[in-house]
């Protein structure tokens, strides 16, 4: 096991081509641990525990249930199983079969989830429980594993006879897309065998390490939590939470509680989305933690750690076009850039910097970030167009190399690392999800009473680094004596994206700008106020110490100008991170631990501010008491006086 400083030197192997990667498959690599350490701990949740043996085992025979269906090599399996020890099993065994997986949150909404099944073509949609509509009345099979669990298991439990071959589709992922409609990503075995060989090579990564699984099913880190461990016969822990939308049950979206519960399970390797990470980083942790290594990514990091970490930052950038992770790289106390860099290219890929007529930028100069090697995916499903813009021939190859576009903006330092200089188009990244603004526009204008809408993000500085976010801005222009409400945007919009994709706030229009050329003028979109911006409640100033001192918080915290008593810190555009960020600032200030249960149950202004008094109470009830009673332990010290008893 390297040291922090040891480690430095190894996460970040340079642009040209790194070890060459293993010939073998992850199915391959998987059999081989279920052989070698069958009951090693493959996979664990609370007291459920799946061996390498019992993981093997279960997904052979799910493999020739799946080819007992028809499933067979290119087809492609939606799994719209909660992140659980079956969705594990099932996105194995579609690899052993010979097909590919398309994972599908069950939280994702219907319309979607439908949309993604119509357009990736998917021969089987597994599920567990109920049947929803968007998935039982398509031209695909359905799996129920409670219905169909005791025809599963039935099955042979030795692996199928199918060849996987190098160029064979393992995954499929979809991201936000610039037509209005998500995009799938199509990810071959030899794309996923590159990232693992170089995963588990730079981190060392061996059976003695215990790992998170705490993406998202819809985020391609959650392909990276799985499959290098399991390539390399660690085990792979998952918390017990309630549904993912229930944040008072979900340790991902509470740095105390994560920090908890990484300590408590003895995590040794973990991956966490930029905005968490530097909650973490921003806590203190013993110096015997178990954690080796955090690994961040998905957005830009812009927290530098303490030099007594007791564990290795290590910041990574990729598209999901790209396999997860293009570049990576050990971040120190101390650098020469304002902000961590994104390291170095992992083996085998290669990072151009590249000018608009994809010239090499010289050493320094910005450009756009192109990406080239053994993590470039096919392309878009069912796309070719979109597929040839964004895939691309450069002019200075004479061979077939395709180098993916990403739209991001870098340039190459002088020590060779990379420097994210944000994207160069409207594509943005929110908690770590990549987002095309156009999409939620489309969701927007469907919308009864909007006439048009627009989408933008808004980025700004504050005093507190940790709180540097990015936030989703929507303007709407209303239908005439129409009476929008945040509420019945938020509603709508539910409906038909993920949370991750709704605006944290909504300003209304009289009428949207646009520039000569009939686009609109986003440098003439007002800044949101308290006169602009959509409300559920008539604003009542805060009237008591308590509720101007919390409003004074909460005001900055969510970037507005003030926040009335009635006024819904959710609806004002927080959300479960910042959640947590007030609640370390009610700490503070107020000397009180709000929970964030509280914080759910009462997210008023008025409503908080209640539950501070009476925590505020209780405290000063508790320090009489225990007072008192240190004071009646005291020994006499001398004979009382005789007005002691009067």
């Amino acid at each position: 096991m390297l040291s922090p400083n040891e480690l430095a030197t190894q996460v970040a192997p340079g642009n040209s081509a790194g070890a060459a990667a293993s010939q073998s498959n992850i199915p391959q690599l998987v059999s081989s641990q279920a052989t070698t350490t069958p009951n090693a701990i493959a996979v664990a949740i609370g007291s459920e525990v799946l061996t390498y043996a019992e993981l093997d085992r279960r997904a052979n025979q799910f493999a020739h249930y799946l080819k007992a269906l028809g499933v067979g090599r290119e087809g492609l399996v939606g799994l719209h199983v909660k992140r659980s020890p079956a969705f594990i099993v099932a996105a194995l065994a579609t690899l052993k079969g010979g097909a590919a997986y398309l994972p599908l949150d069950p939280e994702s909404p219907v319309e979607r989830t439908a949309y993604m099944l119509g357009d990736a073509g998917v021969s089987a949609v597994v599920t567990c429980g109920s049947v929803p509509p968007e998935i039982g009345g398509g031209a695909w099979a359905v799996v129920d594993l409670d219905r169909d669990g005791a025809k599963i298991a039935s099955q042979s439990s030795q692996a199928p006879d199918i060849e996987i071959r190098r160029e064979d589709l393992a995954y499929v992922i979809y991201t936000s897309g610039s037509s209005g409609r998500p995009k799938g990503v199509e990810v071959t075995h030899a794309n996923l065998n590159n990232l693992a060989q170089w995963h588990n090579r730079t981190f060392q990564v061996s059976a003695a390490d215990r790992a998170s699984f705490l993406a998202a099913l819809g985020f391609d880190a959650a392909v990276w939590e799985l499959w290098p461990y399991l390539a390399a016969g660690a085990s792979v822990h998952l918390p017990v939470t309630g549904l993912p939308k229930d944040a008072r049950k979900d340790v991902r979206s509470d740095a105390e509680a994560l920090r908890g519960w990484l300590i408590e399970n003895r995590i040794t390797i973990s991956f966490v989305a930029t905005p968490m990470a530097e909650q973490l980083l921003s806590l203190r942790w013993a110096a015997n933690t178990p954690l080796r290594i955090l690994l961040t990514g998905a957005d830009t990091l812009r927290r530098r750690p303490s030099p007594t970490l007791p564990f290795t930052l290590v910041n990574n950038y990729g598209p999901t076009e790209c396999t997860v992770v293009v570049t990576s790289g050990t971040v120190t106390p101390a650098g020469t850039t304002k902000w961590p860099t994104i390291g170095r290219a992992i083996d085998n890929t290669t990072v151009y910097i590249l000018d608009e007529a994809m010239q090499v930028r010289a050493q320094g100069e910005a450009g756009e970030l192109y990406v080239g090697g053994a993590g470039v995916a096919r392309g878009y499903r069912n796309h070719p167009g979109l597929t040839a813009q964004r895939f691309v021939r450069p002019p200075f190859a004479s061979d077939h190399t395709i180098l993916y576009r990403t739209g991001d903006l870098a340039r190459e330092l002088p020590d060779g690392e990379i420097e994210f200089l944000g994207r160069a188009d409207e594509q943005v990244k929110i908690r770590g999800f990549r987002i095309e603004p156009s999409e939620i526009i489309t969701a927007l204008n469907a919308c009864s009473g909007v006439v048009t809408s627009t989408v933008v993000p808004q980025e700004e500085l504050n005093q507190d680094v940790q709180n540097q976010e990015k936030r989703l801005i929507a303007y709407v222009v209303p239908a005439p004596a129409a009476a929008l409400t945040i509420g019945g945007l938020r509603e709508h919009l539910a409906e038909l994206l993920p949370d991750y994709m709704i605006p944290a706030v909504f300003v209304e229009l009289a009428s949207m700008p646009i520039t000569a050329n009939g686009k609109v003028d986003r440098n003439a979109l007002p800044q949101p106020t308290s006169a602009n911006m959509l409300r559920e409640e008539v604003y009542v100033a805060p009237q008591t110490a308590i509720e101007q001192r919390l409003a004074a918080l909460i005001a900055p915290l969510l970037r507005i100008e003030r926040v009335g008593v009635n006024d819904n810190f959710f609806l004002l555009g927080g959300h479960s991170l910042l959640g947590t960020q007030l609640i370390t600032r009610i700490r503070e200030a107020f000397g009180v631990d709000l929970p964030l249960l509280s914080l759910f149950d009462h997210p008023t202004l008025a409503g908080m501010a209640s539950e501070i008094e009476l925590l505020i109470l209780e405290k000063i009830e508790t320090e009489k008491i225990e007072a008192a009673n240190g004071e009646a332990l005291q020994p006499a010290a001398g004979p009382a006086p005789e007005s002691a008893g009067r």
